[in-house]
Parts: C-alpha cells; structure tokens; sequence
C-alpha cells in the first residue's frame, strides 16, 4: 500500500486501525493456544472498527460472494455489506447489531441474505462481540465471525414445502382433491363453534350422488371415480373462498356455509344440484345429486349432521334430484 497519498489524519487512523487490529489477533493467538477460542467456520474471521467503520475479513467472504480482492476498493467499510443486505432482512440484521451495541445482548448474531456478485441471495450466519472499549466503556471494536448458511438453508426450505405438502396431503382425500372427512369434520367443528361464539349464521348441505352404485355397476369403478372427481370439482368451484366442502362417505360431500342462513344455503344447493345434473360425461346416463340442508341452531357439530342427513334421506324418498331443508 502506498502511504504518501495520504495527509497526517488519514495516517494516524490507517496506525490507529492497526493498533486496534493487532491488539485482537493477538489476544485471538492467546486464546488459541489456551485451546479456549471456539470459533471456527468456513468463511472465517471478521472485524470492525467502529470509530472508522472500516472492516477487515478473511478473503473466504467476500470470494464466497463472487468478488476477488482485487475488485474492492482499498478501505472497506461496513456499508459495503450492509448495503447488500436483502430488504427483508435488512432491518432484523440492523436492529441484532444495535441490541448489542447498548447492550440488550451479550453478542450480535443474526441469520440474513446478502446479494452476491451475480445477482442472487446466498445466505450468512454472523456472530460476532464486542471486544475492545475506551475509557468510557463505549464499544470500540467488535469482532465476528460468518458461516455461509446457504446450503442449510436450502434444505430446510425443501423439508418445510415437503412437510407442507404432507400436510395438504393429510387433509386432503386422495382421489377428489378436496378435504378428507377428518378435514371436513375438524372444520365444521371449528365452524360450529365459532358461530355459537359470534351469534353467526351457520349452514350445512349433506349432498350424495344418485344411483351411484348403478353407474359403478354400469360402466365400472375407474368411471365412478371420473363421476366423483367431476362432481368435487362442480362442487369445489360453486362455493365461496370462506365455504369448505370435504368427501364426507363414500359418495357423499358434506358442504359448510358460515355466514350463512337458510334461504342462502337452499339457493347454494339448489346451483350446485342444477351444474351437476349439467355435467356433460359423454354417456347415456344423467349424473344428479341430491341435498339436505341444515341449519344451526344450538346443537354439537354431529347432532347438525344428523339433522341434515334427515333431510337428505327426504330428498331421497322423495324422487332424488333435489334438495330438502
């Protein structure tokens, strides 16, 4: 480095830096050989001089992030990283580092994204203490060291999408897509409970397909599970975002309609019977459903099935094709 660019103030902090710098390699040299120093890591050391701002790293962090050496400009300051610092993380990292200036906590340490040379996010583990104060007791030096997380993290990010899909997968009936029976009936007791709470409307509709068996027996059980998907799918696009609807038994859906009375829940059902006997299945047979809507009153989650089971056994006495409430 050439000095004789530089005026006697510059020089004097450039000795100041290095006294500070030498002062902690030193005590880091001691430590090791007391077998006390447990930091290690695969991007090494860091250290921040916070009367200048100025930081010296191992080569290890900044290459991991795509630069040489080379590239950076000769005094690098704390800004140089912090600038690069992912926007939702840059106000968590900040606020890690500040909690340990005024000494909420007893180190810095914080997981963030900081953008590399080619544009993408890897991420950072820092750790790092405040080691050297002046007379005062107002931090003057900390030191740090940073692992490069990104690969753990990576994988953690597969293993929650993974259990994320075993979740929906758990809730979810294999073959229609929409909610399992457990699914359904966790929601209406949820729903039920709610509107016993809130003094809200809460509606059912127990729906089954007609003559199901006869068109299995007919033309067999891979077109009875084409009917069944079908009718979910009818079902699924009729209801509202709030609305749940689940395969409750083998052919039969179970609807729940929160905020949502009598006249509402008849005219819910009364379109979906309509759009499923529309369904056009390219074969001589008409597909149709018939419904029974109950209302809640006071009664427990399975006393409200019971009751719009009753209706759906009218429904079916009655002719089939059509909703009862």
């Amino acid at each position: 480095m050439d000095y004789s660019k530089y005026n006697r103030e510059r020089l004097i902090e450039i000795i100041d830096e290095l006294l500070m710098l030498n002062k902690e390699l030193l005590n880091e040299k001691i430590q090791a050989d007391k077998l006390e120093f447990a930091w290690s890591g695969s991007l090494g050391h860091w250290y921040l001089n916070l009367k200048t701002k100025s930081v010296v790293f191992n080569p290890l962090k900044i290459q991991a992030l795509g630069y040489s050496m080379e590239e950076l400009p000769e005094r690098i300051t704390y800004d140089f990283f912090t600038d690069k610092l992912h926007p939702e993380d840059y106000q968590r990292t900040m606020g890690a580092m500040r909690s340990h200036m005024e000494g909420k906590t007893s180190v810095y340490e914080c997981e963030y994204r900081i953008q590399a040379k080619d544009g993408r996010y890897m991420w950072f583990y820092d750790r790092g203490k405040i080691t050297q104060r002046d007379a005062s007791g107002k931090p003057e030096f900390v030191a740090g060291i940073v692992f490069d997380i990104t690969e753990k993290k990576e994988i953690e990010q597969k293993l929650i999408h993974k259990n994320e899909l075993l979740e929906i997968q758990s809730i979810t009936d294999a073959l229609t897509g929409v909610r399992n029976r457990r699914a359904i009936m966790e929601e209406l007791e949820m729903r039920v409970n709610q509107a016993l709470v809130c003094h809200s409307p809460l509606s059912i509709v127990l729906m089954d397909i007609d003559h199901f068996k006869k068109i299995n027996d007919d033309n067999g059980h891979q077109y009875g599970d084409m009917v069944l998907k079908i009718v979910a799918t009818t079902i699924s696009e009729l209801i509202r975002d709030i609305d749940s609807v689940g395969r409750y038994g083998g052919e039969e859906f179970l609807v729940v309609l929160p905020n949502t009375d009598r006249p509402k829940a008849i005219f819910v059902a009364e379109r979906i019977r309509e759009a499923v006997e529309r369904i056009d299945l390219s074969r001589k047979n008409c597909v149709t459903i018939s419904g029974g809507v109950a209302v809640l009153s006071e009664e427990t989650s399975a006393e409200l099935i019971s009751k719009a089971d009753m209706k759906l056994y009218e429904a079916k006495n009655d002719g089939r094709n059509r909703i009862k409430a």
